[in-house]
């Protein structure tokens, strides 16, 4: 598995079985399933969304100017290009 440094860049991800950890400079999108069976692979999986989670709250941790709650733009409505 690699890693990611939350928060940094628009291009990391990761994934853990079927989830899939996506970085983005202002939120980490977090998406799909993982089983976290009870054995040594349940407990990888385990460990590693933890590092994820665990570096996720460090650097929000350490942002100073953590906004109170962060204000996303609308999305822009494209139309469909197979219509």
């Amino acid at each position: 598995m690699g890693t990611i440094r939350p928060f940094a860049n628009e291009s990391d991800s990761v994934g853990i079985d079927e989830l899939t950890v996506e970085n983005r400079v202002d939120q980490l999108e977090i998406y799909g399933s993982l089983s976290i069976t009870r054995d040594k692979a349940g407990l990888e999986r385990a460990l590693q969304l933890k590092d994820i989670l665990d570096a996720a709250v460090k650097a929000l941790q350490d942002d100073a100017a953590l906004p109170d709650r962060m204000a996303f733009k609308p999305t822009d409505k494209v139309d469909n290009p197979f219509k």
